[in-house]
């Protein structure tokens, strides 16, 4: 009895224990939407009384958790502090989905019904409330300085793209869609193109466009976004763009090469899926078209100077750099205001609250559903592909096929940018593991534990 006692720790104690947690919902919680289907979970920072001591791993192994050894295991009350890094060392790469299921969707289905379920509960009983833009037809105010600040740093990053590739060397795959910044490609053998298995997996490097950097995403442009969707027999009749540059016409950019029907008064719903538009005679007559705000032009080919002295390169990546980070931020505000579908089989983008009916999705079991398309709610990964290619190290030393598992990656822009001399931001440092060191050698890579 005497040593039960020892055990348990004393009243007087200034750490009280804490409680236990409770959980009231049986489904895991919902990790935050930023433009990735799932987030990781964030690790926070508590204090535990009467902890064993040791190091525990964070989640997924990729923070550490340091907790103070206690001196004797008869003391009192030991305190316990877990320090988490706020910006971790090594983490997970974006994973790559098998193009033999269906992507899952960035909020669950389920959580989705029981949103739907208390809008109605909240809704019973009360007046039906107009419609807010843009289901009115009517443009999000706000968005619209969004929409051409997005529209014209894209055309920037495209421009200042073409320069830098002038002076790095980007790589690319004659088989393959895989790319490498760098002046020689990587050695790992990871190419499926064709006759891949002659070569046994390894790459035929050459030379690449600006395209494999920046992926172009293309989508139906849409006169009337509130029109009928574009039926099977339409679908050549449409003209394709860009899915970023249609998402910034939808949200306010006026472009005369691509005209848009722009609605001055809401629509009027006359049922679930039919309305009509208001009468805008009482309106005074439209202005005519100008500008509301400067636009920048893609360079041709033959426009492009590259850059003369280091410093003008640097200072360019680092242009190159924000205007990235502008179009990414950008981009996901828009999308949380104007609705973007995405196919779950296949890279196929519609701007719009419905997708599109034309059946060209050649996915797997495509035969299944007739070449329709499966659409869902799209992320920004969706709409603007990051392209992710390994990360050289600041040695400058070549990479090495044994320690492929010691390397990070990062987006293509990025890297082509810190080659140049671009600081790294922050958020990419877990992802290019410039904290991890790299062996020299596959004998001191086995010593690794």
């Amino acid at each position: 009895m005497t040593g039960a006692l020892a055990m348990m720790p004393s009243t007087s104690s200034p750490y009280p224990l804490l409680a236990p947690p409770t959980c009231s919902s049986r489904l895991p919680p919902l990790r935050c939407f930023v433009g990735l289907r799932w987030s990781a979970p964030r690790i926070q920072v508590r204090e535990y009384p009467d902890a064993v001591g040791g190091i525990a791993k964070g989640a997924g192994g990729r923070g550490g958790r340091f907790r103070a050894p206690a001196s004797s295991i008869s003391q009192p009350c030991s305190r316990t502090i877990i320090i988490t890094n706020e910006h971790v060392q090594n983490a997970d790469f974006p994973p790559n989905y098998s193009k033999r299921e269906k992507k899952p969707f960035p909020i669950p289905v389920l959580e989705l019904r029981r949103r739907a379920k208390e809008r109605a509960k909240k809704a019973e009983g009360k007046p039906k409330r107009s419609l807010p833009p843009p289901k009115n037809g009517m443009l999000i105010k706000r968005l619209i300085p969004v929409a051409y600040k997005v529209y014209n740093a894209r055309i920037l990053l495209i421009n200042n793209l073409k320069r830098l590739m002038k002076v790095i060397p980007v790589k690319g795959c004659k088989h393959c869609s895989e790319i490498h910044v760098g002046s020689v490609g990587h050695p790992f053998r990871t190419c499926k193109g064709m006759s891949s298995d002659k070569r046994r997996g390894q790459h035929d490097w050459g030379g690449t466009l600006v395209e494999a950097v920046f992926v172009p995403v293309e989508a139906y442009h849409l006169e009337d976004r509130l029109g009928k969707r574009i039926p099977h027999d339409q679908r050549f009749a449409v003209p394709r763009i860009p899915a970023l540059v249609e998402l910034c016409i939808q949200a306010g950019v006026n472009l005369p090469e691509y005209p848009t029907k722009r609605r001055r008064k809401p629509i009027i719903k006359i049922g679930k899926n039919e309305f009509v538009d208001a009468n805008e005679d009482d309106l005074p007559d439209p202005e005519p078209y100008k500008l509301e705000h400067p636009i920048l032009e893609e360079l041709n080919d033959n426009e492009i100077i590259a850059p003369a002295s280091p410093e003008e390169i640097v200072a360019l990546a680092e242009e190159t750099l924000e205007a990235w980070e502008v179009v990414r931020d950008g981009a996901l505000k828009l999308m949380k205001g104007y609705a973007v579908r995405v196919c779950g089989y296949c890279p196929e983008v519609h701007i719009g609250a419905s997708g599109h009916k034309a059946r060209n999705c050649g996915a797997f079991k495509h035969q299944q559903r007739n070449g329709q398309h499966g659409w869902q709610a799209a992320v920004l990964d969706d709409l603007i592909p990051p392209r992710y290619v390994w990360h050289l190290p600041e040695s400058g030393e070549e990479l090495q096929r044994d320690l492929k598992s010691f390397y990070g990656q990062a987006p293509a822009i990025v890297e082509i940018c810190v080659q140049a001399g671009a600081k790294v931001p922050e958020k990419y440092k877990a992802t290019m593991r410039l904290d991890i060191g790299i062996p020299t050698s596959l004998r001191e890579a086995e010593m690794v534990v």
